[in-house]
Order: C-alpha cells, then sequence, then structure tokens
C-alpha cells in the first residue's frame, strides 16, 4: 500500500470517517515539528521476535497495543513470549500511552490477558502526567477530560471536575487535563476550542497517541485531539509518555540499579511514538509490523519518509 501525503489541516481537522494506517502515517507526518528529535541506524536488521533478542539486552520496555494486545485480545504467543523473557530473568517494563485507567484496573486487565505483571512492571503515561502535576500542583481547579466510570482515582490533592457538555466549567477552570479520548466528542472539542480561544490556559495531556490499534480498526486518540485543539487556538499542549523524553526518565528511576543504556531495547508498533521516543532517549529500538497501527502499510517505504529507522524489525513479539 501506498503512502499519501497531506497538510496537518487536512489530517486533523478533517479526518475520514474510517481511519486507517495510511491516514495515521500521515497524521503524524503532519505534526513532526513537535516531536522529538533523534538519531537512527542505517538501516534495521530483521529478527523472527523477541527471543532473537535476549542475548543482547536486559531490559524490555514493551507498548501495550499492537504488541503485547489488540484491543481486549492479547496478541497470539505473546504472554508466553514475554513469560520466557521474565523467566531468563530479563527486566519487562510495559511502557503504554494508555492513559485513561488507573493502575489498578490496568493490571487486572493484563491479568485477563495473560500476562504477569506487578505494579513496577506497568509504566503509563498517565503515571508520568500524574507525577508531574503532583510535584507542581497547578493552582485552581482543573477540567479532566476522562471516563466517570473510576472517579478521581490517583489524582491526589488536585482540585477537578469532569468535562462534559456544559460549557460552563471550560470558561472558569484554571487548566485542562486530557487522559481520554472515550467520552469525547465534536461538541465537547468544539467546547474546548471556544473556551482556549478565549481564555489561552494550560494544556495537558497524558496520552500523545494519535491513535491506537482495537479489534475494529484505528481509533482516534488525546493526542489527535491535544494537535487539533493546538491547530485551531495556538496553545501548545504539554505532553506527557512516547515519544517525549518525560516517561523515559522516569523509566530510568524505576529501574532498581544503573542499567547501560545499550542493554534495553524499547519495542513498539509504531515508528513516531516508539521508534522515535526510545531513539530520542538513547535505547535501542525493535519495531513490532504484524498487528498494530502500521500492519497495512509498506513498511520499508513508511521508514523511508518517515527517516525514523528502528534498529530491528520483528513480525510479532
Amino acid at each position: 500500500m501506498g503512502l499519501g501525503k497531506g497538510a496537518r489541516g487536512d489530517h486533523l481537522m478533517c479526518a475520514p470517517a474510517t481511519r486507517d494506517a495510511v491516514w495515521a502515517f500521515d497524521a503524524y507526518e503532519a505534526v513532526r515539528d513537535r516531536l522529538p528529535q533523534a538519531r537512527y541506524p542505517a538501516r534495521p536488521r530483521a529478527v523472527d521476535s523477541l527471543a532473537d533478542l535476549a542475548q543482547d539486552f536486559d531490559v524490555f520496555l514493551l507498548d501495550a497495543f499492537g504488541v503485547l494486545n489488540v484491543g481486549e485480545s492479547p496478541i497470539p504467543g505473546a504472554p508466553e513470549r514475554i513469560a520466557a523473557l521474565q523467566a531468563a530473568g530479563k527486566r519487562v517494563i510495559v511502557v503504554s500511552n494508555a492513559a485513561s485507567y488507573p493502575k489498578r484496573v490496568a493490571l487486572e486487565r493484563f491479568g485477563r490477558l495473560g500476562f504477569d505483571f506487578t505494579a513496577d512492571d506497568v509504566l503509563s503515561s498517565r503515571d508520568v502526567l500524574i507525577a508531574a502535576l503532583t510535584r507542581s500542583p497547578p493552582a485552581g481547579r482543573l477540567g479532566l477530560i476522562a471516563p466517570e466510570s473510576h472517579g478521581f482515582e490517583e489524582f491526589d490533592g488536585l482540585d477537578l471536575v469532569f468535562l462534559a457538555d456544559d460549557p460552563v466549567p471550560y470558561a472558569e477552570v484554571d487548566g485542562f487535563v486530557m487522559m481520554s479520548s472515550v467520552p469525547w466528542t465534536d461538541r465537547r472539542q468544539a467546547l474546548l476550542e471556544t473556551a482556549l480561544t478565549r481564555d489561552p490556559r494550560p494544556v495537558w495531556v497524558g496520552n500523545p497517541d494519535l491513535v491506537a490499534p482495537r479489534e475494529t480498526g484505528l481509533t482516534l486518540e488525546p493526542g489527535h485531539f491535544a494537535h487539533r485543539l493546538a491547530d485551531a487556538t495556538g496553545v501548545a499542549p504539554e505532553f506527557f509518555g512516547k515519544p517525549y523524553g518525560n516517561v523515559f526518565d522516569m523509566v530510568r528511576t524505576r529501574l532498581a540499579a544503573e542499567v547501560d543504556p545499550g542493554r534495553i531495547v524499547m519495542v513498539g508498533d509504531t515508528l513516531h511514538t516508539d521508534i522515535l521516543g526510545g531513539a530520542a532517549a538513547g535505547l535501542a529500538t525493535a519495531l513490532v509490523t504484524d498487528h498494530g497501527a502500521l500492519k497495512d502499510l509498506d513498511i520499508g517505504a513508511a521508514i523511508a519518509r518517515s527517516r525514523i529507522v528502528p534498529d530491528f524489525i520483528l513480525p510479532a513479539p
């Protein structure tokens, strides 16, 4: 499949009803100036699975969607492959941009999918954003974009209100925290854009992803709406999670001992978040091609156009 080109406004403001891999790739390229810079190898090396990398790396940082699971289904063989790495003494840490759910819910979900992770084995962009807001609590009340099903769990000490269809809180809050696109609609996006145009305020984004792979296709994620917001209002959101360095800084603090960065590999399904982010952090990178956001693309063409080059390419974990 070929790769199309397009301007930022075309992709983020007038997205087609059905999002596919080509649309997602173009959308990431359209916001490339807002992503970190990195250095890459000259060319990737093809391997069959993560087992081929076990001798070269001590720490495996794994994206979730497209690497461990697609929606609510585990990728075939992934639980067994991860269990084998853990049994071999490798440190396995899930580094995910899934920010909708508290840690306890994420652990329950991974357990249902067949993975054996502890709280220290799972690091989400939600964790990174909440830690930043806890270290330097913003003054005033914040508007929260997230499912209401879990309340304000983990947001200790912050004054929050859920944003829905009432325009009043949009005008009254002192900042906005975007964690999920699950409750989000075009009407709510318009309310947010109007409120920020009239009164610019900080916007913190807990999931920089534009899309996520699920059983029914690619869903739009908070990063899509955040970049759309920046285009419409001129307000520059602050992003937490891949590909930005804050999540990799937290990874380093989580490792029990000093680990040679050359013995850490970031494994993901996207060039613009997992591979770019890992490379920018000075880590080796491995691209999984058969189950995630790029599975319908010509991977070689995507690498050539983006100039984001992983160290390794593998079909599945």
